[in-house]
């Protein structure tokens, strides 16, 4: 008498048999299936590494720092409003917002369209417009020299904080300080080089400048002023839903906003900002996952064809079988296994071009991090070639299964 142990067994050495004797076939059959599994495993191996790095980043500057940023709604922009934060607010929620450690305004007085010049060298870069407490919030420390100090914005001097990479592209000496840089036609003087910080989504976050907010303002005019972004850092132990409470209603208050209105202004943390990569994530997990369902409907559909041309090639074996005392079930059964190791090969396949791929794609861009394959992905790619194996492998082995045995031994 057969038992399941003893048909799982057959079932797996046909399959293997089958696999070695057709190898053309049994590629070109679970090819579907490669394609698919590989294309998930190689997406989500790219944005895990990708998110793994972020949330590193972001722990970096600090899980505790918020951004407070001006918004302007669609239907704002299309009438032609714009909202901003002022240094005014800025300097009443200084003063009046209880249970905050640090607090900084910050503006980009050139944005990346402004021109740095060094000698012959000249760059585009991030101008960034601050006070001396944009240290405490950002968490950027000198390499050399020092940050940017409060008598440095009372007396408007012109001087500047480099980032690694500025420094490197304007090629500037190992120890720029006390050298000259131009700034859209102003001489300023070098102060101190920034700790690198490396690269995030492709983002170098080393090459800007830093320069008192009073020294842009008075370059920049009232139009950069007048347009800001505040951060602050909650003090320890307090609670921040506390803080964000007390700056909207002192913002709400300050910018005539009635019970009705929304405010023209956010609050973005570290968690907003995962919140909202996990989005981006997600979206382009479905959209692979839409590409993984018809490779895997096409893998399937291949899986039960070869099976099919497996079970007529096979009708005299099925015939003997039967006559030796088979029953249908272990027919069946043993197909199904075919079927089954077939699906997890082009599984086993599609995981190791799938991981290829992604650290390939990682080493191409020396700026991403590391591919990661989570286990649920793994676990997730073999669910689905189980899944493939049994579904589209049920109608050969039902069809192997009810073979008449006599007609079975006198096929030719």
């Amino acid at each position: 008498m057969f038992s399941g142990l003893h048909a799982a067994i057959e079932g797996t050495r046909a399959a293997l048999a089958s696999i070695r004797a057709h190898a053309m076939r049994s590629a070109l059959t679970t090819l579907g299936i490669v394609i698919g599994v590989a294309a998930v495993i190689t997406v989500v191996a790219v944005m895990e590494g990708l998110s793994s790095s972020i949330d590193a980043q972001l722990d970096d500057l600090g899980s505790d720092m918020v951004t407070l940023r001006a918004t302007t709604s669609q239907e704002q922009a299309m009438l032609g409003f714009s909202n901003k934060l002022s240094y005014d607010d800025f300097l009443v929620l200084k003063a009046k917002v209880k249970d905050v450690e640090d607090m900084s305004a910050s503006m980009q007085a050139f944005s990346f369209g402004s021109t740095v010049s060094y000698g012959r060298e000249t760059i585009q870069t991030q101008v960034i417009g601050t006070d001396s407490g944009y240290q405490k919030v950002i968490k950027v420390f000198p390499q050399q020299g020092r940050f940017i100090r409060s008598t440095d914005d009372d007396r408007r001097r012109r001087v500047v904080f480099i980032g690694e990479s500025a420094r490197k592209k304007l090629k500037l000496p190992d120890n720029p300080i006390g050298e000259f840089i131009s700034l859209s036609g102003e001489w300023f003087r070098i102060i101190g080089v920034a700790e690198e910080r490396g690269s995030l989504f492709g983002f170098d976050q080393d090459n800007y400048i830093i320069a008192p907010f009073s020294t842009m303002a008075s370059l920049a005019g009232a139009r950069v002023t007048e347009n800001i972004d505040i951060l602050f850092r909650p003090a320890a132990g307090a609670d921040l839903d506390n803080v964000q409470t007390q700056i909207r209603q002192i913002l709400r208050k300050r910018h005539h906003l009635s019970g009705d209105d929304k405010d023209d202004f956010e609050f973005i943390t570290a968690k907003k900002t995962k919140e909202s990569f996990a989005k981006v994530t997600t979206s382009v997990t479905l959209v692979a996952g839409g590409v993984v369902g018809i490779s895997l409907l096409v893998g399937g559909i291949g899986v039960m064809n070869i099976m099919l041309v497996s079970v007529t090639e096979r009708t005299r074996e099925i015939g003997i079988n039967k006559a030796l005392g088979a029953t249908p079930n272990f027919i069946m059964l043993q197909f199904l296994v075919e079927a089954l190791v077939l699906s997890l090969f082009g599984g086993i396949i599609g995981l190791l071009l799938g991981w290829g791929l992604a650290v390939f794609i990682s080493m191409l861009m020396p700026s991403m991090p590391g591919a990661l394959v989570p286990g649920w992905a793994i676990a997730l790619s073999f669910g689905f070639t189980t899944a493939i194996g049994v579904i589209f492998g049920l109608m050969p082995a039902v069809k192997a299964a009810k073979l008449n045995p006599i007609d079975a031994l006198r096929y030719e």
